[in-house]
């Protein structure tokens, strides 16, 4: 493909005005759900090959956001895109003040390969509502469904409205040389600085998702068996290869026992296996080789078993982990759990805080003091209060990281907002202005600026 060629094209639609029309945005938002609707049995397939993904895990994981997040789009985006007026200050009285929404122009949108689908097409969701064209790039790494997004979407669409290309380091590289008027990248923050760097050559604005080691809390005075059902539904789906999923938890010293044993009961009590659908793959060999090298067996509570073939790595808890153990140093983004106990809740915090922002963190406790101690003191994206993940399925909430987590941003009106720019604007009559600005000065005329502003 010629880059420069396409971005032009989209380039000279998006000043066409074409996509400033609310009935434009909307009806191509429609387009997309029903593109996406009638080749579902081909996006279950393609993510099956490439992790064994269930249909009913792809849908709650993947499908479902993105249609709720176009069915809310269509529903208020002429209310996310009126212009709002605001009060004028009295030195600039008589006026009117407003502020008016407009679209960025032509934005590049980098997926991932963890959730391939819905972390590709959210950000294009939101682009598309905000009246900007978008070049989209899938993540090589999960290959079939990268190849089936590329079909179902370059066969539907026109290219100057929205494109796929496909490829991977080399036509990143490519791409990220090009200009810009967005780019909006999903993935490591090893690769997020190289994007940065590239955006800031052209002074392009940026949405970074990025993700880090994120910490679950768990005090002792909680419901220590719910606790651990939502640590480990969070932590082990998509085989805990999610951005958002518990990194590490650090409970309490006297629930340490039980919180442990709740954990072993329901991972059993799930059945998590390739065979019934109930659990994926580990996306490629290289992450699973990587995986394996973190798994000290000294340190095994449960799980430990893997498959190489088969690219299977067991719901794996570990006890007795230290910080300065390799498993602490990066994030895991895989079925490994590390279980720390703590003491001093403020050591804990310390602990936490003496690391990168993480993307998200969670807290079990029923003491709103031991809460409200953690959302106020630990800096981090989002999260959630004794529930792990499902922060993300509430469109009202900005879901975006902080630090090395993140730059910006998106979901509901906060996507919308990512790929717009609020243009400021102050109407005037050309009646009623007092002569103050205007020079000659005089000292009278500084008293009441003095008095005015």
């Amino acid at each position: 493909m010629d880059f420069q060629q396409i971005i032009k094209k989209q380039a000279d639609f998006f000043n066409s005005n074409q996509t400033r029309e609310i009935r434009f945005r909307i009806e191509q938002l429609r387009k997309l759900r029903t593109i996406l609707k009638s080749h579902e049995a081909e996006l279950y397939e393609a993510i099956y090959k490439d992790f064994r993904k269930s249909e009913f895990e792809t849908y709650a994981t993947e499908l479902s956001l993105i249609y709720n997040e176009i069915d809310e789009a269509i529903r208020k985006l002429p209310k996310w895109s009126a212009r709002k007026r605001v009060k004028t200050n009295l030195v600039n009285l008589p006026a009117r003040s407003y502020i008016i929404p407009e679209p960025l122009g032509v934005c590049l949108v980098i997926g991932a390969w963890n959730y391939p689908y819905q972390l590709t097409f959210i950000p294009v969701v939101a682009a598309i509502a905000a009246g900007n064209t978008v070049v989209l790039k899938p993540s090589e790494i999960s290959p079939e469904t990268s190849l089936v997004i590329a079909r179902i979407i370059n066969e539907n669409f026109q290219p100057e409205i929205l494109v796929v290309v496909e490829g991977g380091i080399p036509e990143t590289t490519t791409l990220l040389e090009q200009k810009f008027d967005k780019i909006f990248f999903t993935g490591s923050s090893r690769v997020g600085k190289i994007v940065y760097q590239a955006a800031a050559k052209n002074l392009t604005p940026v949405t970074l998702e990025l993700s880090g080691k994120n910490p679950a809390i768990v005090s002792a005075n909680c419901n220590i068996r719910k606790a651990a059902k939502r640590l480990v539904w969070s932590k082990f789906l998509n085989s805990g290869q999610t951005c958002i999923a518990p990194d590490y938890v650090l409970v309490e010293e006297v629930a340490k026992k039980e919180l442990l044993s709740q954990i072993k009961i329901h991972i059993e009590n799930a059945d998590y296996s390739l065979e019934n659908s109930n659990y994926i793959q580990i996306i490629n060999e290289q992450n699973f080789n990587r995986l394996v090298e973190l798994i000290d067996l000294q340190e095994i509570y449960c799980g430990g078993e893997t498959k190489a073939f088969d690219r299977y790595i067991a719901p794996t808890v570990l006890t007795n982990v230290g910080f300065e153990d390799p498993i602490m140093q990066d994030e895991i983004f895989g079925p490994l759990l590390p279980v720390i106990s703590y003491t001093d809740l403020n050591e804990a915090i310390g602990l936490i805080k003496s690391r990168p922002k993480s993307l998200s963190c969670y807290v079990f406790t029923s003491d709103k003091q031991i809460r409200n101690k953690v959302l106020n003191e630990i800096s981090f994206g989002g999260g959630a209060v004794n529930d792990a993940v499902m922060h993300i399925s509430n469109g009202n909430l900005p879901f975006g990281g902080v630090g090395d987590s993140g730059i910006g941003s998106y979901h509901g009106k906060a996507g919308f907002a990512a790929f717009s720019h609020f243009k400021s604007i102050l109407v005037k009559p050309f009646w009623g202005e007092p002569n103050l600005k205007y020079s000659p000065y005089s000292k009278l005329k500084l008293n009441w600026i003095k008095r005015l502003v």
